[in-house]
């Protein structure tokens, strides 16, 4: 399954940049058409059922822009796989990736928030095609810019499955203007890192500091 910023879409050190949906890529399994987007809202096209997938670490304004561009894509049933174990193991600073049953529940509760009467499906997944090559109703698949080649590879496994081919809708996410950065969940990462050895270098200046100050009242 393709996910929402793998690779160069969580590399960016974009902690305050901002982004907008730009365009839908529909792709039916060669080169893609491209259809504009007009107030951050896809085209009326709508699907029975969706797949995605991506980490959704921290759930930021991207992520938001991508769900719900998702949602408005999906009219009955929207599946989401969370990226969980060895799919995490590439990722930078992933020990500081929150945990699998926190992000699950975010992006339930957000899709819940923006659609309440559309069916919500989250679950785990340790491989890059997760439910999107096993689902026999679904229709669609949302991928980004970066990850189309990944909808196109899901495309195949279920060709190989004899499934039907999933549309492949790509949603770009445009960069902050003055920075051209992307809203990046590694980058809110390296942030909590950087504060963490911060935090560890004052905490040892402070231990050096208290033992010259005892070993001084000895002598």
């Amino acid at each position: 399954m393709a996910m929402e910023g793998s690779g160069g879409g969580e590399t960016a050190a974009a902690a305050a940049a901002s982004a907008a949906v730009d365009t839908v890529v529909s792709d039916s399994g060669g080169d893609g058409k491209e259809v504009q987007v007009q107030g951050g809202r896809p085209a009326a096209a709508t699907y029975a059922a969706v797949v995605m997938g991506g980490t959704f670490d921290r759930l930021h304004q991207g992520h938001h822009l991508f769900l719900k561009a998702a949602a408005e894509l999906a009219r009955d049933r929207i599946v989401i796989g969370i990226c969980d174990g060895p799919m995490l193991a590439k990722k930078q600073y992933s020990h500081l990736i929150q945990p699998i049953e926190k992000r699950m529940e975010n992006v339930k509760d957000y899709i819940k928030s923006i659609k309440p009467n559309l069916e919500v499906y989250v679950e785990p997944i340790v491989d890059p095609y997760g439910p999107s090559i096993v689902d026999e109703a679904l229709e669609a698949i949302i991928v980004s810019k970066e990850t189309l080649p990944g909808g196109l590879a899901v495309n195949r496994k279920r060709a190989e499955r004899g499934l039907t081919q999933l549309q492949i809708e790509v949603v770009e996410l445009v960069p902050e203007k003055s920075t051209g950065n992307k809203i990046s969940s590694t980058a809110f990462r390296k942030m909590e890192a950087e504060r963490e050895q911060q935090q560890q270098q004052q905490n040892q200046q402070q231990e050096t500091q208290q033992q010259a100050v005892q070993l001084g009242c000895r002598t």
